[in-house]
This record gives structure tokens, C-alpha cells and sequence, in this order.
């Protein structure tokens, strides 16, 4: 009887490892982050080995720090980055390249070619996504453009291309199983989201063999055995494969139609489950696979922002106006009530609904007031704003009312956004009171594969409601000004429409 589940949740920042014991608790956690590389062309990348080492790295401290025999763990989830993109060596398991990281919009040109552009209507009905340098397609592209080596490989059939989750995967098992799990695989741009297939118009105009992408696999399926580097003498299984977002949903127990939930991270993730049966939006939101399990596959609308916890690191790394994320709450509230500043946090375009790739950040609304605590409000209002544009673009999709959102991710803890954040999208917003949840739904699907426990683990989780407190005339005006100066910023190039 083994009693322990390790998630690992490998993010943009960095890489967690989660120990939950058999009640589904988590009773330890070790993070270790990686290096953010960003060129002078705005370009942003990860080092894979680095990524990888660090997964060992955080299993090992994790069983040591909470003094938990390795031969006690019965298995181990992952959810990870999902659009970031690692071509790989199919003999050695070594990386060509560093990943292009999901935030990365280097390919842009090469979703603006009019090869590629005369195909972006059926690219959206086949895979539910728009056209963008944010997916995988267009990333995978590049790195066969422009990595010598990545060619070559390619050329003689040994190349591998996947996001994080596959490529941790294999390195795991030694190149015993290349896969994805339907979450990720739906998030590439090359896979139809209807026919459950990679499909081969799409990987032939990004100019890509699908010999070179994963086996798709139910997200709960067996992903083969491994010792983390010798860590387990002998192999666990690992289970319970999801994009992080997709992983959140799942531990967020939004597992029935018109359930909704935000995570916030790096950027963010809105996703509302929608059932057995696609919906294609019309709204500037995307259309993806919430998961596969036992056969069978759930939807979801989604709308992702490249630009939200990565505001507060703006500001603490590159404009040194803060030292740590916890000053933002207190400087917020010191701010002049209700002052006019916006923040438009386009630093690499703007993703859902807009989807104006040429689109810039900007500061709108300055006067003789504007201090240090003015503009670290507006780019913590800029999340609650953005992640509220979405929520209703989905509505007017569903042609319904999301009842509630529920949120995690570290800026949750931020008191002045959660009220922020229910005011403005008028809704009450549920804050799970565990930062973890992507980890927490892999490790949950892990656990449910390996029978560790049953539907009774989601009593674990606590939450608490934010209420809107706003009045209406309040709240309107908010919502134009932001509108304005996210219309100020697309005005070049213009909404990109459906």
C-alpha cells in the first residue's frame, strides 16, 4: 500500500514538485525557478536541460524535506507550459535549441505569410484556435527554419518537436514513450480538435512531419514508468498529463458545462468547461480540449493573456519600483480613489479577444498626480480587466451568464485585485485558498488512474467569495476608459476580426 502522489507542475517561472499524501493533501512543496533568456529582439526562451534537471532536482528535495521514503510513492502527475515549444534529438533526448517560449511572438511572420494566412479560416474550424504566433505551429516552424540542427534531424526522421509535457515525458522514460495528452496536443494549432487527430493539411502548410509530433494519449493514461534518475529504485508510473491551465480546471472540480475558472500565473488562463460537444467562438476566444479521459473528451472556450502575474515582475524587475509582489497590495490601496490611469500591458501584443500581434503597451491617462502607487494599481487593475473581457466574450458565446469564477494562482492572494476583480466583472470570485491548483489537478487525475482515492478529495479544497461591492455608474465608467485605451493601442493595425 503506497501512500504517497508527486505532481509535478513546471511552469513558466520555474518548476514545483507537489507531495500529496492519500487524502489528496498536499503536505510538501519545492520549487526551484529557471532563467527567463529574453534577447535584445524581445525574444524568450528556456534551456530544457535546465528545465529537466530542475525536475529531478525538486523530486529529490521534495521526498527529503518531507522525509518520505521514495519506495512509498505510487505515482506522479505533470502539467506544465503549454504552448512553449523543445525540438529534440529522437536518439539522445538532447535539446537542438532552447524551447520558444508560449509568450514568444518571434514567429509572427510566419503566420503572416500569405501561404500560411489564405488557410486561416479552415486552421480555425479544424483546431478551434485562431491564427497566431502564440501556438506551437508557427513556433515548431521557426525552430525547422532556423536551428541547423533541427533541419537535419528533420531531414533523416530523428527529430522529435513537443511541448514541455512531452518532452519531460521522454526524457523520463529514457525515449520509452514520446506522447502528449489531448489537452496539450489541442493547444498546438496542428491538431483537429474534432476528428482527434494530428491533422496533415495543417502540418504540411507550417511545414512540419507529423512523424516528428507525439502519440496523443486520454490525459489520464499510463505514460510509462521512471526512476527520476535513480531517485526510485524501482519505477512509478506516471499519470495524469495536462496542460497547467487544463490541470486547474480539473482541480478547481469545474468538471460540468458553464463552469468557469481564471488562473492567474506569468499570464493568464480563463477557461469555461463546455461539455461533450465544441462550440467555435465568435467572440475572439478559442475553442480547445479540456481533457481525455477513458475515451472519452470534454471542450472548453479559453482565452489566454500573455501579460498578467508578468505585469508585477515588470514592475519589480525592469522598472525597480517594487521590491516583491506583496507591496503592490498596500501601494494600490494608497492610490487616489478612482483616478483615470490605465495600464494596457501589450508588451508582446495583445492576445484574447483582441489578438492584435503588432499592438504596444501603454500608459494612458497620466496627470501631475500620477505617483509610484497610481501605476502599480493600474497594472494590477489591467489583470482584473483583461481576465473580465474574456469572461464576457464567453458569455456572449454560450448566450448565458457565468454564475461564478473561480480562481487561483499567486496574485489570488492579492486582496485589493480579488475585490477589484468581482467589481468589475460583476460577478462573486471564488479563491481557492491553495495556490497550487495545476498541480493539484494532475496529481488529482493521478490519483484517481491509480485508485488512490475518490470523487471525496475535492472536500480538501477551502475557498473564499469575494462579492461585487461596486456601484454601476462606477464600474461603467471603468470600463470605458479601459476599453479606450486598449483601443488606443490596436488603432494601427486595427482589431484583427474572426
Amino acid at each position: 500500500m503506497k501512500d504517497y502522489i508527486i505532481s509535478i507542475d513546471q511552469s513558466t517561472q520555474g518548476t514545483k514538485a507537489l507531495l500529496f499524501d492519500r487524502q489528496g493533501i498536499l503536505i510538501k512543496r519545492c520549487d526551484m525557478p529557471h532563467r527567463q533568456i529574453v534577447n535584445d529582439k524581445g525574444w524568450v526562451s528556456h534551456d530544457p536541460e535546465e528545465i529537466y534537471g530542475n525536475v529531478i532536482e525538486v523530486i529529490r528535495r521534495v521526498l527529503k524535506e518531507a522525509k518520505v521514503d521514495p519506495s512509498q510513492v505510487a505515482g506522479m502527475g505533470i502539467s506544465n507550459q503549454r504552448e512553449t515549444s523543445v525540438a529534440w534529438n529522437r536518439a539522445t533526448g538532447e535539446s537542438v535549441a532552447n524551447a520558444i517560449v508560449w509568450q514568444c511572438a518571434r514567429a509572427t511572420e510566419i503566420c503572416e505569410r500569405n501561404t500560411i494566412k489564405v488557410h486561416a479560416k479552415d486552421i480555425r474550424q479544424r483546431t478551434g484556435l485562431q491564427l497566431s504566433p502564440y501556438f506551437p505551429a508557427a513556433k515548431m516552424a521557426w525552430l525547422i527554419e532556423n536551428v541547423k540542427e533541427a533541419k537535419e534531424l528533420a531531414t533523416n526522421k530523428n527529430l522529435c518537436l513537443g511541448t514541455i509535457d512531452s518532452y519531460l515525458v521522454f526524457r523520463l522514460t529514457g525515449g520509452k514513450t514520446f506522447g502528449t495528452d489531448y489537452s496539450n496536443a489541442s493547444r498546438t494549432q496542428l491538431f483537429d480538435i474534432f476528428r482527434l487527430k494530428w491533422d496533415e493539411d495543417i502540418c504540411n502548410w507550417f511545414g512540419i512531419d507529423m512523424e516528428a509530433l507525439p502519440q496523443v494519449l486520454d490525459s489520464n493514461a499510463d505514460f510509462g514508468s521512471t526512476t527520476c534518475e535513480g531517485i526510485f529504485e524501482n519505477p512509478i508510473p506516471i499519470h495524469g498529463v495536462m496542460g497547467d491551465s487544463h490541470a486547474a480546471l480539473f482541480g478547481q472540480n469545474c468538471r460540468s458545462a458553464g463552469m468557469t475558472k481564471a488562473t492567474y500565473g506569468t499570464g493568464s488562463s480563463i477557461m469555461m468547461n463546455i461539455g461533450t460537444k465544441p462550440v467555435l467562438s465568435k467572440h475572439g476566444v478559442v475553442t480547445s480540449l479540456a481533457w481525455g479521459m477513458n475515451g472519452k473528451v470534454e471542450y472548453v472556450l479559453e482565452g489566454n493573456l500573455n501579460y498578467t502575474g508578468a505585469v508585477i515582475t515588470w514592475l519589480k524587475d525592469d522598472m525597480e519600483l517594487i521590491q516583491s509582489a506583496k507591496e503592490t497590495e498596500g501601494l494600490a490601496k494608497s492610490a487616489i480613489k478612482d483616478d483615470s490611469l490605465y495600464l494596457v500591458p501589450a508588451f508582446t501584443g495583445l492576445g484574447a479577444p483582441y489578438w492584435n500581434s503588432h499592438a504596444k503597451a501603454s500608459i494612458v491617462g497620466m496627470d501631475r498626480t500620477t505617483r509610484k502607487a497610481e501605476l502599480v494599481r493600474a497594472a494590477l487593475e489591467c489583470i482584473a480587466y483583461q481576465i473580465t473581457d474574456i469572461v464576457n466574450a464567453m458569455e456572449e458565446d454560450i448566450g448565458g451568464q457565468v454564475q461564478s469564477l473561480r480562481v487561483d494562482g499567486g496574485p489570488t492572494g492579492n486582496q485589493y485585485l480579488m475585490q477589484f476583480q468581482s467589481d468589475i466583472v460583476e460577478r462573486p470570485v471564488e479563491v481557492s485558498e491553495v495556490e497550487e491548483l495545476s498541480g493539484i489537478g494532475a496529481a488529482f487525475m493521478a490519483g484517481f488512474a491509480l485508485q488512490m482515492w475518490d470523487e471525496g478529495v475535492y472536500d480538501t479544497m477551502k475557498r473564499v467569495t469575494y462579492q461585487p461591492q461596486m456601484n454601476e455608474e462606477m464600474r461603467s465608467q471603468k470600463i470605458a476608459g479601459w476599453k479606450d485605451a486598449v483601443a488606443g493601442v490596436c488603432k494601427k493595425k486595427g482589431k484583427q476580426k474572426l
